[in-house]
């Protein structure tokens, strides 16, 4: 069996599936709350719907989430003799850290997907708003879900590395949010960051029709914006795969 389709084999009754959809459902319904408590509704429609929604899950949440998935998946490795067994094996080391990351990366899909599908949800049941999502957000969607890989993939490098479940939680937390102050401060260089290229994904193409400001200077869904979301996800992914392969031989060597 090839570690990919065993680590989605050990997926069919993970916790991980509770974070996939709660997470994005609370913030949706965090998000639309917040905008009838503060102007009674949604001016913009859609467009109002998604930009709150989307806010503060994109720039702190959805990174976090990430977090939480990639030590869930690896905390069965770091119970009793699964370490030694996992690495012993004979499947290359490489091919261990593939595995992991593909299962992290859909998990990361999906909790997009229900995020989109609870948008629609509450747009058109619960506020009856005209017509559908604009396709650009499913574009953008599709955006996000490429920029979650490289965070997948860092993320998956240190729950390999820490036994402690909350310890790469906290650095990804931290470093979600240095990265989204500095984006708020205009240092787009960070974007080459993966928790920076996540956010900055996240924001693409939010622009509300009155003009109103969103937290920080988004960049317009562009054939550009797309691709350098895309090139700059696939260099760090197979960067931080590479290193991550690099680091456990040696490690395992070691011991």
């Amino acid at each position: 069996m090839g570690p990919v389709t065993s680590e989605f084999l050990k997926l069919k009754r993970s916790t991980s599936w509770a974070v996939v959809v709660l997470l994005p459902v609370i913030m949706v319904i965090a998000g639309s709350v917040s905008t009838l408590a503060g102007d009674g509704g949604f001016a913009d429609g859609w467009h109002t719907l998604w930009i709150r929604s989307i806010g503060f899950y994109g720039m702190v949440i959805l990174s976090v989430g990430i977090a939480i998935l990639a030590s869930l998946v690896w905390r069965v490795e770091h119970r009793n003799s699964n370490w030694n067994a996992l690495m012993s094996g004979p499947v290359p080391t490489a091919h261990v850290v593939l595995g992991k990351l593909a299962a992290i990366a859909v998990l990361a899909a999906a909790m997009q997907l229900v995020f989109v599908a609870t948008v629609i949800v509450l747009g058109r049941v619960a506020f009856g708003l005209p017509g559908m999502l604009p396709a650009e957000y499913y574009v953008s969607s599709v955006l996000v879900i490429v920029a979650c890989v490289p965070v997948a993939a860092l993320q998956s490098a240190l729950s390999t590395f820490f036994r402690s479940f909350a310890a790469p939680v906290a650095i990804a937390l931290v470093c979600t949010g240095a990265c989204t102050m500095a984006l708020l401060l205009g240092v787009d260089v960070v974007a080459v960051l993966p928790y920076a290229l996540l956010t900055q994904a996240t924001q693409i193409g939010t622009a509300l029709v009155s003009g109103e400001a969103t937290s920080f200077e988004a960049s317009a869904l562009t054939l550009q914006s797309a691709a350098f979301v895309v090139l700059v996800a696939v260099v760090l992914t197979a960067v931080i795969v590479a290193v991550t392969s690099m680091l456990l031989d040696r490690s395992d060597t070691r011991v």
